[in-house]
């Protein structure tokens, strides 16, 4: 099983050659927009204010697997002043083998100017890119993230399950699956553990989830007998443990062989968790860290959520979303009660690799670049 990618030098094979425009902080993103508008080819991190608490080490490594992410092939950072800890993060790209260049503006003056010099910048990296070709590339190199929102009562029958057949013939072709929203997993993580590789994978997220659920109680919220978020509910949830029942289907039978932190890379083929919270486009960040090269979204509402690099495919769990819906939806799941699981696990799994291989996803074709860093994670980084 294969795809036509991008080799990288000491990363895993790209599905995009993205050129990539990564402001330092929110008070540039309407230039970076600015610029994605006038040069073709280049996209943009919108970091909001994500980054105007300054940049720790917790926000710099999750920049720097952000900005080495195997469909990044060139990155323009783009800051106030070329600050001592701006440059330490321009050298831990530069240390992957991301070609990057730093544009400030104070070295420059001029908000106006900036932007001139930073389009460029970016047409001549656009420029170097494109002159890279796609070869066929082995699936065992993909790293395929997974992840459900606006979920409905269908979620669990049709996308999910879905998903969860397609990652397993990944899987045992070598590829990797990431699941993370480990909150949203409370009620069934003794499921997913309980079918691990190792005692110490199982225990792992057995740990993390008591770690969650430690937290929320502290808050004053009993995670286990509340309800699902209101959304959920309109879709015909009940339980959290019928959300998260459904869930964990997304990574289907095989076996969880890791846990790692939020934005960490997988070291092991197969089912990882990443330890991200439920909100999509925090966890849609992390895995892209992490260098997940695609991500499947399954939804009950069109969730309209995408990533600046990773391209997200959109599943709908119900027809009714997939034909109100057209510019949002990708696959329409709900055609499994109809047409049976393995013949549509097929077709999708014909599309993800069409997708891993080029073909533009509707969160691409709308620019849906969404960024956003979690204000807690719990697997012992500096954010809990």
């Amino acid at each position: 099983m294969k795809f036509d990618g991008y080799a990288r030098t000491g990363r895993r094979a790209g599905t995009r050659n993205h050129v990539l425009l990564l402001p330092l902080s929110g008070h540039f993103d309407a230039v970076v927009d600015e610029v994605a508008s006038r040069v073709t080819g280049v996209v943009a991190a919108r970091v909001h204010d994500a980054l105007d608490g300054g940049i720790g080490e917790f926000e710099r490594q999750v920049l720097a697997g952000f900005a080495t992410n195997p469909n990044v092939g060139e990155v323009l950072l783009v800051s106030l002043t070329a600050s001592p800890l701006d440059v330490l993060l321009e050298e831990m790209i530069k240390a992957a083998g991301v070609p990057v260049r730093h544009h400030s503006l104070s070295g420059v003056g001029a908000l106006g100017l900036l932007v001139d010099v930073l389009a460029q910048s970016a047409s001549d990296a656009v420029g170097r890119c494109s002159s890279q070709r796609r070869v066929a590339v082995d699936v065992s190199a993909l790293i395929v993230a997974t992840e459900c929102g606006g979920s409905d009562g269908l979620s669990g029958l049709t996308a999910n399950p879905l998903l969860g057949r397609v990652v397993d013939r990944l899987v045992a072709a070598g590829a990797t699956a990431v699941l993370g929203e480990v909150p949203e997993l409370i009620g069934a993580e003794h499921l997913l553990a309980s079918h691990s590789s190792s005692a110490a994978a199982g225990g792992h997220l057995l740990e993390l989830t008591q770690r969650w659920e430690s937290i929320a109680i502290g808050l004053g919220v009993d995670l286990r007998g509340a309800q699902p978020s209101p959304g959920n509910q309109a879709g015909g949830l009940t339980t959290i443990e019928e959300k998260s029942l459904g869930a964990i289907c997304k990574v289907g039978k095989s076996p969880l062989t890791e846990v790692v932190a939020y934005g960490a890379s997988p070291t092991r083929s197969g089912v990882v968790v990443m330890d991200t919270p439920g909100h999509d486009v925090e966890q849609l960040t992390g895995v892209a860290a992490g260098g997940a090269q695609i991500v499947v979204f399954t939804t009950g509402r069109g969730t309209p959520t995408g990533s600046p690099i990773v391209p997200t495919i959109k599943l709908s769990t119900n027809s009714a979303i997939a034909r109100q819906l057209v510019g949002t939806i990708d696959f329409d799941a709900s055609r499994a009660l109809d047409e049976g699981m393995e013949p549509l696990a097929d077709e999708l799994l014909a599309v993800l690799l069409a997708v891993a291989s080029g073909q533009r996803t509707v969160a691409e074709e709308a620019r849906q670049w969404d960024f956003a860093l979690p204000p807690m994670v719990v697997g012992g980084g500096p954010r809990v």
